[in-house]
């Protein structure tokens, strides 16, 4: 169940046909593992079509824009936060080690709270946390491997 933050934007960005995926933490738990966080990470496609339509969303969420344009969202790399923990959204542009259209035709439609979300795939979840460097997603990319693949 998600907060009502969370679903709100997620709701929106549906009902503004934005090309998104749940990724992170959540991605995590609905892959069997679910870990504490303190926000909702949402990886957009950084075109110029699609951010005019999260420009939109979060103008209609009500998000301090201050001076984030389009081509801040169309760019790899952008992290724009709205909130702060344990509520906050972090709406990203790029992920390490996969790309977003690859991302989008192998992502999973699951059902929350009656709304029908993007989720990172199992396989490129553990791409990207073995491509990002960091301790805890490589302990994350081996508990799905062993999970999965228990040999």
């Amino acid at each position: 169940m998600l907060n009502s933050d969370y679903k709100e934007m997620l709701q929106i960005l549906l009902e503004e046909d934005v090309k998104f995926i749940v990724v992170g933490a959540y991605a995590l738990a609905v892959h069997g593992y679910p870990r504490a966080t303190g926000d909702l990470d949402i990886w957009i496609k950084p075109d110029s079509q699609n951010a005019s339509k999260v420009l939109c969303c979060l103008k209609r969420f009500g998000a301090p824009l201050y001076s984030l344009t389009e081509k801040d969202l169309m760019e790899n790399e952008t992290v724009f936060q709205i909130g702060v923990i344990p509520r906050r959204i972090d709406i990203i542009t790029s992920i390490t080690g996969v790309e977003f259209d690859e991302a989008y035709d192998d992502c999973i439609k699951v059902q929350i709270d009656g709304m029908e979300i993007p989720v990172l795939s199992l396989e490129k979840l553990i791409k990207n946390k073995e491509a990002t460097g960091r301790e805890k997603d490589a302990l994350d990319a081996k508990l799905l491997r062993k999970k999965y693949n228990p040999q």
